[in-house]
């Protein structure tokens, strides 16, 4: 096979993997919509949106956005954390896919990183947001957003250096 029949091939499955990436969240998008009926999750995120405030952070002496009761926002928790379940799911999907596919190693690298921190936010959300949470477990699920995020970078840098190996 020449060259550029190789680079044909790996561009529609690039192509592929992207379009199915990007309907899936779509799709994501709807049935979290569905299953967060019969309360309407729209009006949980206008809710949840428009009752931010400035509140003090616990222990550190200055203030950040946040809900001003965060316990009120239960629908909009439930449908965030089915949201980060479905992403992870798909990162799932998508590195088998790319590991079959052979894509380039910085493709999968990000796959990883993205499968760390989303199923991660899905843990701090239950963790932290779960069951009527105070002020102060709001911000140690920001917190832990901020240490998913890290993970996610170290694995996705796990990955390249494994394949430099």
């Amino acid at each position: 096979m020449n060259v550029n029949a190789r680079t044909r091939r790996h561009s529609i499955g690039e192509s592929l993997i992207s379009g199915l990436s990007v309907g899936a969240v779509f799709t994501l998008i709807g049935v979290v919509f569905v299953l967060a009926q019969p309360s309407s999750l729209w009006d949980g995120i206008v809710n949840f949106f428009s009752h931010f405030t400035l509140r003090s952070v616990p222990t550190l002496g200055f203030s950040l956005p946040a809900p001003e009761n965060p316990a009120a926002h239960a629908v909009f928790y439930t449908a965030a954390f089915q949201f980060s379940i479905g992403l992870g799911i798909l990162q799932i999907i998508l590195l088998m896919l790319r590991l079959g596919m052979r894509s380039p190693i910085g493709k999968t690298a990000e796959v990883v990183g993205n499968l760390v921190f989303w199923f991660g936010a899905a843990y701090m959300i239950t963790t932290y947001l779960g069951d009527r949470p105070d002020i102060t477990q709001w911000f140690m699920f920001w917190a832990g957003i901020l240490i998913m995020l890290g993970f996610s970078l170290i694995a996705r840098a796990l990955v390249l250096l494994i394949k430099r190996i």
